[in-house]
């Protein structure tokens, strides 16, 4: 949100049409008559001709036909932007790696971004994926977690993708910008040295910061510098009237942590001053925190917060989602209602929720992602469901959409070419039998999921259930 500076749009744009600039002899114009466009900004558009060629949008209207195009009939149709996951762990579970892809693109899901994991990892699937005639939604990475001591993902509990900045935070930075990152994510354990230096570094190098609130830091001073907060984790924490003494407890306690490991660390503080925190938030301080949130990116992570509220293996779908991941994955998660804790995370669910409308109340971006694939999080399915999350804790479903859009689009600069039906912008779209605007669950019903200005494939239409 932040990076507004001509060298960084232009780096970015660069970035994102390198593989659309080297399909263009091999990919044929594609016309889309008759169809109805939704915008993210302007809503439901008249009912036009959309035309597409070397990855771009290169006219709407009434066209011309063409027949040497390869013209589809929107004919009762609804074209949208292709939809971004904010939020994504590729790596985090290795029997998904291959039915990843696919299971994206079946749902429409066109772009992610990979919040943490190994950078050698993703940098090899980046190159598969993002390949011109890859069959997978573009991958955006930011490598390892940064994080201080004790590292929370040591690799202890689940995978190991954290690292411990130390007092190398430039050159850490650096490196990973020599393997292809798109931008950095700050992790909760680290320094409020560690904090700044990381951001003083990422700046240093044009990219766009991700983070957690870290658990040693002011909320306010963390929250308002860097360009998009996840999961409203540790935003609790700044909107209580006694933050100030649960920050010096939350030091105290990291100080004194000795040999405990990271993850039962944080998962301690939590524990500990969560609850309290939202039993004893402040509006008025709160509303003063969410008005300096204007230019922080929200990615709140609903299907996941709000788990016990919503669970989702309660949904009519949920049967039909677990057919989209490999056999033996789908019979472990058959289990979940019986691995789901009902009480701990319920106050924080019901917080989120109510959080929505208040920061969009207040002109805070929201982003839609989904920690895909942890908490039960089937690729592609689950951003539906946040979408629908979204609408349900008081958004619209066009402000919905363009926080699986435009939002996203905005975190690396691209909005100006990226998240819109318009021409000369990117042509990364849907085609659906109804229209999102008056049923969010409607972007489930997808016909054809076009990518960079290529038809990708025809999925199954109405997944809803």
């Amino acid at each position: 949100m932040r990076l507004k500076n001509a060298s960084v749009i232009l780096w970015v744009v660069i970035t994102a049409v390198a593989p659309t600039i080297a399909a263009e002899p091999a990919t044929p114009a594609l016309l889309v008559e008759n169809i109805v466009p939704v915008d993210p900004v302007l809503g439901a558009l008249s009912r036009q001709d959309v035309r597409i060629e070397h990855g771009r949008i290169t006219a709407m209207g009434e066209l011309p036909s063409d027949p040497d195009a390869n013209t589809i009939d929107g004919s009762n149709r609804w074209l949208i932007p292709g939809l971004w996951d904010m939020h994504v762990h590729v790596t985090y579970d290795e029997a998904l790696l291959d039915s990843m892809a696919k299971a994206f693109v079946d749902h429409g899901i066109t772009r992610v971004r990979d919040t943490g994991g190994p950078v050698q990892a993703l940098q090899q699937i980046a190159t598969r994926w993002n390949a011109p005639t890859g069959d997978a939604p573009y991958l955006y990475y930011a490598g390892p977690l940064l994080d201080g001591n004790p590292v929370v993902y040591d690799g202890s509990v689940g995978p190991e993708v954290g690292v411990d900045v130390g007092t190398a935070a430039a050159a850490r930075v650096a490196g990973l910008v020599a393997a292809g990152i798109s931008f950095i994510k700050i992790y909760e354990m680290v320094s409020p040295e560690q904090f700044h230096a990381l951001v003083q570094a990422a700046r240093a190098h044009d990219l766009p910061i991700a983070a957690h609130i870290p658990l040693r830091m002011n909320v306010e001073v963390a929250a308002t510098a860097v360009d998009s907060l996840e999961h409203l984790r540790n935003l609790e924490l700044g909107c209580s009237n006694d933050r100030d003494q649960l920050l010096r407890e939350r030091r105290k306690e990291m100080d004194q942590h000795e040999a405990l490991a990271g993850m039962a660390l944080r998962s301690r503080i939590h524990g500990q001053q969560r609850d309290q925190a939202i039993a004893n938030e402040d509006a008025s301080l709160c509303d003063t925190l969410i008005a300096r949130l204007r230019d922080t990116i929200q990615v709140p992570t609903l299907r996941l917060n709000a788990m016990t509220q919503h669970p989702p293996f309660a949904e009519a779908d949920w049967e039909r989602a677990l057919g989209f991941l490999p056999g033996h994955v789908a019979r472990a998660w058959r289990e979940a209602p019986r691995q789901m804790d009902p009480v701990t995370y319920r106050a924080h669910g019901a917080w989120s929720l109510a959080m929505i409308a208040r920061l969009h109340r207040a002109g805070v971006p929201i982003g839609a992602g989904t920690d895909t694939p942890i908490g039960w999080a089937v690729p592609g399915h689950s951003l539906h469901r946040e979408l629908e999350l979204l609408v349900t804790a008081g958004l619209s479903p066009r402000v919905a959409l363009a926080a699986a859009t435009t939002v996203p689009a905005s975190f690396f600069g691209m909005d100006a070419t990226l998240g819109r039906l318009q021409p000369d912008y990117e042509a990364d779209a849907l085609i659906l039998t109804a229209n999102p605007l008056e049923d969010i669950r409607n972007t489930r019903r997808i016909t054809h999921v076009i990518r960079q200005g290529r038809l990708l494939r025809k999925p199954l239409t109405d997944a809803r259930p």
